[in-house]
C-alpha cells in the first residue's frame, strides 16, 4: 500500500492502469503526460517495443495536493495486455493502491475484457489484495468506434461492484482525467482514513 517518506514528508500511492492488450492504457498515461502541468509530473518512463506495445510498464509520477503536511504524490501505471506477460502484471500490482480498469469497447473485444478482469482478480489475490476492498474505477475506451458494445452491456458484464465509470476515447482525452480523478479520490478516501 501507500510509501510514507517521512524526511520528504511525502506520501507515495500506485495506481495501475489495467486491462487487455491495445485497450489503450499506455494512451491514456500519455494524454495525463501532456496535459498536467510540468510542476506536478515527473518523467513518463516507457518500455516498449518497436510495434509500441508496452513490455513492462508506464510510468507517470504526479503530486495532487496534501495530507496533514505531506504531499501526495501518484505513481501511475502500466501493465502490458498481452498474455504472455503474466508475471509482470504480477509484479506491477505489488503495492497498489488503486486500479483503474480500462475495457476496449469494440465487440471483437469483449471477451478480452472479461478474461482481463478475471486475470487481474487473481493477480491480486495472489498478492493479498481483493479487488472488492480496493479503490477501483472502469473507463470504457474506445467509444468513438463503430463496432461498440452499448455501455449497458459492458456494465453487466465488467462493473459488479458498481464502481465509477466513465466513457473515454483517450487518443482525444475524453473520460481520460474523469477517470484518473475517480480512482484517485477514493484513494485519497482511503488514505485520510488511516492518517
Amino acid at each position: 500500500m501507500s510509501f510514507i517518506n517521512y524526511s520528504s514528508r511525502e506520501i507515495n500511492c500506485k495506481i495501475v492502469y489495467y486491462g487487455p492488450g491495445l485497450c489503450g492504457k499506455t494512451t491514456n498515461l500519455q494524454f495525463i503526460y501532456r496535459k498536467t502541468n510540468p510542476e506536478q509530473k515527473g518523467k513518463l518512463i516507457s518500455l516498449a517495443t518497436e510495434t509500441e506495445r508496452t513490455l513492462f510498464f508506464d510510468f507517470l509520477p504526479l503530486a495532487l495536493g496534501d495530507i496533514k503536511g505531506f504531499k501526495i504524490r501518484f505513481h501511475l501505471y502500466t501493465v502490458p495486455g498481452q498474455v504472455f506477460y503474466a508475471a509482470s502484471r504480477k509484479l506491477i500490482l505489488k503495492g497498489v493502491d488503486g486500479v483503474v480498469f480500462v475495457a476496449d469497447s469494440q465487440i471483437e473485444r469483449t471477451e478480452s475484457n472479461i478474461e482481463s478482469l478475471d486475470d487481474l482478480k487473481i493477480n491480486l489475490a495472489e498478492q493479498g489484495y481483493d479487488l472488492d476492498k480496493l479503490p477501483f474505477a472502469i473507463q470504457y475506451n474506445k467509444r468513438d468506434l463503430p463496432n461498440i458494445v452499448p455501455v449497458a452491456d459492458l456494465e453487466k458484464l465488467l462493473n459488479y461492484r458498481n464502481v465509477p465509470s466513465f466513457e473515454a476515447v483517450a487518443v482525444t482525452g475524453k473520460g481520460v482525467f474523469e477517470t484518473l480523478k475517480a480512482v484517485a479520490k477514493q484513494v485519497l478516501f482511503e488514505l485520510k482514513k488511516h492518517y
